[in-house]
């Protein structure tokens, strides 16, 4: 065993018997962090704004602070865009991480110094959890990989800018250099296909034992090292022991995954944005991810369902019920206060805190009622993809409101396979019978004759990475989103399809 290996080991089991600490306390260690952030910015000006130095309970937080999201909040984020100090956060951010906005174009979000750390942390801490459960530890003397953006910074007024994937390639250990793949020249190439051919080459004969990104984006790489190597990717990097992932259910790719990999490998899921990092995987026995309670960030929620009630409730940890879709509203010590992240998410235990992520509050279709979500869909995908032949490399649901005809109007599932089911009605049968079961309103909708039985329309291989490049968000920590209450993204893609439409 390596010096390396050792080390890694005695540092796992520290961090996890620290972890275990604040998780067997979660509600201290959360009311620890809010008076803690409290008390921090009660001299910025959004603090005196809001009247931080009379705010003793979350009651009182309640009362000065209303849910914002990022547009709400745009006013105090323009102020230390233009370089001025203790707005949100005291002092000024060490980064603003860009992201794609979504009513006026780009959005800021900073980072500080505090929040930069706790990501960083949370990022080793996930793979030393792994370490010190499995006891697996001879990866670490191996070659590691995250498909990333671009490290390339910006400056605006002394803040630098970049994505945050970008910022983090700055931060990784001295003793993880030697281990990093790919160069830091090609990590800087922008366009997304060039860059991932630049990888395949520096990869290709190097002993990988890492490999991290977004599902579909590594699915590219895969591909590509597949179509080179003509090998699966498990006797090209013979060592490939664990893929880290964030960003999107892993489950609808997964039978792909193995399919180009040619077995199994252990998986870590992490929930990291922009805004923060707030879970990762904590078992490889168990589903779910541990919510980061001692990270710099207090969490409220609000049921989805009353989301955009008037009178709609916000708790805190101490209140939650398990399975129940919740909007995750954040406070954090990068100055984001009561800030709807978009993100819903679903308590699977409560003794430790862990949660999966349900989908987006704005990304639902609701077309006739029926609220249904991308965990609903993504559940429905894979149930069909385990009990058939089909192998699905992406896809998304639209509503049909006004079909050809007489028809009654319908959900299409547009659907990129790699291989096509044998039999598509059972296919479809199998979709649409999960759906109807996890989503009482959707089968009252079918039962009542409202809707029809969904229908699936297929997209031609390559068709959702062609309307990705259309858009401009080719790679990196883009995402295809998994369903909508309209058809913009359908209407595109639908120029894709493969012959006629499967009824």
């Amino acid at each position: 065993m390596s010096l390396k290996s050792i080390a890694a080991k005695i540092f796992a089991r520290v961090i996890t018997k620290k972890t275990e600490r604040w998780a067997q306390h979660p509600i201290v260690t959360q009311d620890r962090v809010f008076k803690q952030l409290i008390e921090k910015a009660s001299g910025t000006q959004f603090g005196k704004d809001h009247k931080f130095s009379a705010i003793d309970s979350h009651d009182d937080f309640v009362k000065n602070v209303p849910i914002r999201d990022y547009e709400q909040l745009k006013p105090y984020v323009e102020q230390i865009v233009k370089g001025k100090k203790n707005i949100l956060w005291p002092g000024k951010p060490l980064y603003f991480a860009k992201t794609s906005g979504t009513t006026s174009g780009a959005k800021y979000i900073p980072i500080t110094k505090e929040s930069i750390k706790h990501q960083i942390e949370a990022s080793r801490n996930a793979i030393l959890n792994y370490i010190h459960e499995t006891g697996n530890i001879s990866f670490v003397n191996g070659k590691m990989i995250f498909l990333q953006g671009s490290p390339v910074m910006q400056e605006k007024n002394g803040i630098k800018l970049g994505r945050l994937s970008g910022i983090s390639a700055h931060y990784v250990p001295n003793y993880l250099q030697k281990n990093r793949l790919p160069s830091w020249n090609t990590n800087c190439i922008e366009d997304w296909e060039t860059k991932v051919n630049a990888i395949v080459e520096e990869t290709m004969n190097e002993d990988m034992t890492v490999i991290a990104g977004i599902p579909s984006w590594v699915q590219m790489y895969f591909e590509k090292l597949y179509d080179k190597a003509e090998k699966p990717i498990g006797e090209l990097f013979k060592n490939f022991q664990l893929f880290i992932y964030g960003g999107v259910n892993y489950e609808p790719y997964r039978s792909k995954f193995e399919d180009l990999i040619g077995r199994k490998v252990d998986s870590i899921e992490l929930f990291p944005a922009s805004e923060g990092f707030f879970a990762y995987q904590d078992s490889q026995k168990e589903k779910g991810m541990l919510l980061l309670l001692n990270s710099g960030i207090f969490y409220e929620f609000v049921k989805a369902d009353e989301f955009f009630d008037q009178n709609r409730k916000r708790i805190t940890l101490k209140d939650v019920e398990l399975h129940v879709n919740y909007v995750m509203i954040i406070s954090t010590n990068a100055g984001l206060w009561g800030y709807n992240l978009g993100d819903t998410i679903q308590f699977i235990s409560i003794k430790p805190y862990k949660v999966i992520v349900s989908g987006r509050i704005k990304h639902f279709i609701s077309a006739f009622g029926e609220h249904v979500i991308a965990k609903e869909v993504e559940e429905a995908m894979q149930e069909a993809i385990s009990q058939t032949d089909a192998q699905v490399n992406e896809f998304t649901v639209a509503p049909q409101i006004t079909p050809e005809g007489e028809q009654l109007p319908f959900h299409e599932w547009l659907v990129e396979f790699e291989k096509e089911p044998s039999d598509v009605s059972r296919f479809i049968e199998l979709l649409d019978a999960s759906l109807q079961r996890q989503n009482s309103y959707y089968f009252d909708l079918i039962d009542g004759k409202i809707l029809q039985t969904l229908k699936v329309t297929s997209i031609k291989k390559g068709g959702f990475k062609a309307y990705m490049k259309s858009i401009g968000k080719l790679g990196g920590q883009n995402k295809v989103q998994r369903l909508a209450n309209d058809r913009k993204v359908a209407d595109v893609l639908s120029l894709q399809k493969v012959g006629r439409q499967q009824a």
